[in-house]
């Protein structure tokens, strides 16, 4: 990941490849941002109006290249968009900063380094800026053998690497505030990478095993708690679901228990994932054109196993377990057929009417086994359903929840981490279409609101009296057209922010 520093170099005088400024849109044309002051003054006054004569609007994520004149050390200034000029008396948006610098950071792919000259007024907008910076300048690379997959070797290699250093300008790096904040931005930018790269790596090479394995490493370097539950303990433990969904693959299912504790910590956050690492639909298999990124239907155990981390690493003090209910859905001869009956973890009976709906069903034992330690609220994570797709398009998460108050903190959590959700029903009359004539329920209700019947479903399986919320992450999971601000192509990491902004709250002593 690119190196993030903080500089007390003007923007004049930072040697860097290139300089950062912001463009906002204003009345009667782009307006230059604050911390471009000594980059204006090069221009003698007149960047505003070389931005125009280029066609510059200041829309945001809008990016333009300018040679640097004879006064700046830099030899390219980037101009990035801000977005509409904030009222008088107003500081920008912290999203709009955040996924400006994203796009400049984007743009200044193959750069080894450059000054962020943003409006960064305050110390959250720093954070922001910082965070956009290195979310932006994300790739990955692991597969590739000499960076572009060109073939042209080393030149290629580095035109194509992500931007290597970013120097926020206007910070102070002796102030504590500062570095804590540039600190945060930084361990929560790794763990939403961390996140990206899962979720980007292959089914060949990711699979219940590797992932457990994953996360036992990641235990011994940040002293973690991690326990796994193989096919023989699972199958031993009563848990029907995961074994139920992963006894068609070759690739045995695993529940993982990874467990940040702190000694001060006076609350506990129960996190679950779906980890489906690879999602054919089993024997209801899915049509031709809906299987090529099936890769990613581990979105939500990926974001968990972060959020996890990510606690760890800020020395949060609450205690977060995440729940990793890992399988891999495949047909064979011994794959579940649609009308069998499993036995969940809790006891329950499901029909299973479709076996494409099989992260309800890893979820509901993981729901089960977690409700058991009584945390004092329970948040799972997926990516879910279709139905929620189309309800929210594919930039905006469902947030469910049985206490509404919950719920509408999840949401004004997520939307100060700056990602998008939206507050859903868990509406009670759905819940008699998932009857069953021969188990509790079936794993299937009506078609209309699918992806409520889905969060009906878990609800079942969550222990009495605990406070829980689903997060269906079916949309923001996996990004398959060209990037936007600081969100790459393929995985985004969604729901690790929102995660870890709520362990914060938990730790300030708030669940809202």
């Amino acid at each position: 990941m690119s190196a993030l520093t903080l500089s007390t170099s003007s923007a004049a005088t930072l040697r860097a490849d290139a300089i950062v400024i912001g463009v906002a849109k204003g009345p009667k044309g782009p307006l230059v941002a604050p911390g471009a002051e000594a980059v204006d003054q090069a221009f003698d006054g007149r960047l505003a109006a070389v931005l125009e004569t280029l066609g510059a609007t200041g829309g945001e994520g809008e990016t333009t290249k300018l040679p640097a004149p004879s006064g700046l050390k830099a030899p390219v200034v980037l101009a990035v968009g801000l977005g509409d000029a904030p009222e008088k008396g107003e500081g920008y948006d912290h999203e709009a900063l955040r996924r400006s610098a994203g796009a400049a950071a984007r743009a200044l792919t193959g750069t080894k380094k450059a000054g962020f000259a943003l409006p960064a007024e305050d110390v959250e907008a720093l954070a922001a800026v910082a965070e956009g910076a290195l979310l932006g300048a994300y790739a990955f690379t692991a597969y590739r053998t000499n960076g572009n997959g060109s073939g042209n070797g080393k030149k290629d290699a580095d035109k194509s690497a992500p931007l290597a250093e970013v120097a926020l300008l206007g910070g102070k790096p002796r102030d504590k505030a500062h570095k804590a904040a540039i600190e945060r931005a930084t361990a929560l930018a790794e763990e939403v990478n961390r996140a990206r790269d899962l979720v980007n790596t292959p089914s060949n090479d990711l699979n219940p095993k590797t992932f457990a394995e994953q996360a036992q490493a990641a235990g011994k370097e940040f002293g973690l708690k991690v326990e796994v539950l193989d096919e023989k303990a699972l199958l031993k433990g009563g848990y029907g679901g995961l074994m139920g969904v992963g006894q068609g693959s070759a690739n045995p299912p695993r529940l993982v228990r990874v467990a940040h504790t702190h000694p001060q910590a006076e609350r506990t956050l129960a996190l679950v994932g779906k980890g489906i690492t690879y999602d054919s639909g089993g024997i209801s298999l899915k049509p031709a054109g809906h299987n090529e990124t099936m890769k990613c239907d581990m979105a939500g155990a990926a974001a968990v196993f972060a959020a996890v981390v990510a606690a760890a690493r800020l020395g949060l003090k609450v205690n977060v377990t995440g729940w990793l209910a890992l399988a891999e859905n495949m047909p064979s001869g011994t794959a579940t057929r649609p009308g069998d009956v499993l036995t969940m973890y809790s006891g329950k009976t499901v029909e299973v009417l479709n076996t494409d709906a099989e992260g309800r069903l890893v979820l509901a034992d993981a729901l089960a086994r977690a409700s058991e330690e009584e945390p004092d609220a329970i948040v799972d994570v997926a990516t879910l359903t279709g139905a929620m797709v189309l309800a929210l398009g594919d930039r905006t998460f469902g947030v469910m929840s049985n206490d509404e108050a919950f719920r509408t903190s999840l949401y004004e959590l997520a939307e100060e981490a700056g990602e998008q959700a939206w507050p859903m029903p868990l509406p009670a009359e759905l819940r008699k279409t998932m009857d069953s004539p021969v188990a509790d329920l079936a794993n299937m209700g009506q078609r209309m609101g699918g992806g409520l019947i889905a969060g009906l479903f878990l609800k079942e399986f969550v222990g009495e009296d605990i406070t829980w919320a689903h997060l269906d992450i079916a949309g923001p999971a996996f990004h398959e057209n060209a990037p936007y601000g600081y969100t790459p192509k393929g995985g985004t990491g969604s729901g690790v922010r929102t995660l870890v902004r709520l362990a914060e709250r938990t730790a300030d002593g708030d669940l809202g």
